[in-house]
């Protein structure tokens, strides 16, 4: 299990300096390892049913060894901490945990578009936003950039800090590992196009389950934290946002085609009063997505201001329930 030192010194190093692309991380490996097992099953794999089947293998392949290589790991450096170096050892399990978290480079990479928008620049941020999102952006107003922005700093809430954080906190590192692994199986081979429909079914339904109670946390976490940063305004706005946060959640957030994104996208609709999804092109391809939240504002630039510091809060409030736990638990 890991400590809440561990923890929240993992948390900092993160919103600190992120994951510098000049170092090895962990993932990286992962999505090598995936595309080589990939490249070796696709070669017996024939049929449909062939597929599926070496689908589960590729799960089965890639999450089994990252978690018992990252356990092994994690006692390695447990007992160097206590024979060689306590302090030591603590920064290197801090540092390989922080590699799990993922707050920094999400505000950093929306808070390229918003800038960019913000300065004039529309064709910058659509640059910006195709390294976040997966749809078409070349022909994207700027209503639509920074409603996919919006949209992703939703749900990366929730796969890239919250759920990291939840896996830290029940499982520790070994569990938060896996649970990249998983994330990141998903995010390579877990598409219903054609090379993938039958190939990435398992990966597609392991990490819908993976995230099926973080997403469910992001959801309430924003709309708290949306609570918290309208306060400031007045004690009835505050709760007025947090009321309709809730209502748009429970009422939008099965609509997304996915059954875990909607959920954190319509808390952050129904935060920061505006309507995300709709349609959007993919390769070319139309794809009608149903519109979640109501339009109470039309300007999306300071909505996506206030999405980013919801996004602020409610990283350090996920970040203080983890910590919290774990020492709960160190305590019983």
């Amino acid at each position: 299990m890991i400590s809440a030192t561990v923890l929240l010194l993992a948390f900092a190093l993160d919103l600190l300096f992120g994951d510098p692309r000049w170092l090895p991380h962990p993932v990286r490996f992962i999505g090598s390892a995936i595309s080589a097992m990939e490249r070796f099953l696709r070669r017996v794999a024939a049929s449909p049913g062939g597929e599926r089947a070496a689908g589960i293998v590729l799960v089965l392949s890639i999450v089994a060894p990252v978690y018992f290589l990252t356990g092994v790991l994690v006692l390695l450096l447990n007992r160097y901490s206590e024979q060689v170096s306590v302090l030591g050892g603590t920064v290197v399990l801090a540092a390989l945990t922080a590699t799990t978290i993922a707050a920094h480079d999400l505000l950093e990479a929306a808070g390229l578009v918003i800038s960019s928008i913000r300065e004039g620049s529309l064709e910058s941020a659509r640059k910006h936003v195709s390294m976040i999102v997966g749809r078409d952006t070349a022909g994207l107003s700027e209503q639509g950039v920074l409603r996919a922005t919006i949209e992703t700093l939703a749900e990366n809430l929730s796969d890239g800090v919250v759920a990291p954080l939840f896996y830290l906190a029940i499982g520790g590192l070994p569990l938060a590992m896996a649970y990249k692994a998983i994330n990141t199986l998903d995010s390579m081979v877990g598409y219903k196009n054609d090379r993938y429909r039958y190939f990435g079914w398992a990966a597609a339904r392991v990490d819908d389950a993976a995230n099926y109670l973080p997403a469910r946390i992001t959801g309430l976490i924003i709309a708290v934290s949306a609570f918290f940063t309208a306060f400031a305004k007045g004690a009835a706005k505050g709760g007025a946002v947090l009321r309709r946060s809730l209502a748009i959640m429970a009422r939008d957030g099965r609509k997304h085609p996915s059954p875990n994104s909607g959920v954190p996208e319509a808390s952050m609709a129904g935060a920061i009063g505006v309507t995300l999804g709709g349609p959007n092109y993919y390769d070319g391809l139309l794809s009608e997505k149903p519109v979640i939240g109501d339009p109470h504002r039309e300007d999306y630039l300071p909505a996506s201001d206030e999405a980013m510091t919801v996004v602020k809060v409610s990283a350090v409030i996920a970040a203080a329930l983890a910590t919290a736990a774990v020492a709960a638990r160190g305590m019983l």
